[in-house]
Order: C-alpha cells, then sequence, then structure tokens
C-alpha cells in the first residue's frame, strides 16, 4: 500500500472537505475514492480541475 492510499484512507472526510473548498466544482461523485484505484482517482481530479497529479498528490499530503 501506498503512503498516499495511507494518508487518504486515514483522513478522507478532512482531505475531501479541503478538496471541495479549494476546488469548488468538484462533487462528491468526482471524490469517490476506492482502494487500489488512486491513479483513477486522481485522474478524474487532474480532468476536473485541470491541476498535475503531483500538485494533487502534494494538495493531499499537505490537507491531511
Amino acid at each position: 500500500m501506498s503512503a498516499f492510499s495511507d494518508k487518504v484512507r486515514g483522513n478522507w472526510n478532512i482531505v475531501k472537505g479541503k478538496l471541495k473548498q479549494q476546488y469548488g466544482d468538484l462533487t462528491d461523485n468526482d471524490l469517490t475514492y476506492t482502494e487500489g484505484q488512486e491513479d483513477e482517482f486522481l485522474g478524474r481530479l487532474q480532468r476536473k480541475t485541470g491541476e498535475t497529479k503531483q500538485s494533487l498528490k502534494d494538495f493531499i499530503d499537505n490537507a491531511a
């Protein structure tokens, strides 16, 4: 399991709230996280926000 998955699992409500604050057009469907599908999840966020995968990972790391 990656450090990213550990962080998301352990602090998901906090991370989800901060993502919604930063990117107001994200929906609950956009923020549906399934363990083991990090790339798909980050891809969805990339399409919606226009951010890079690394910048989204950094945001999530700093949000929790």
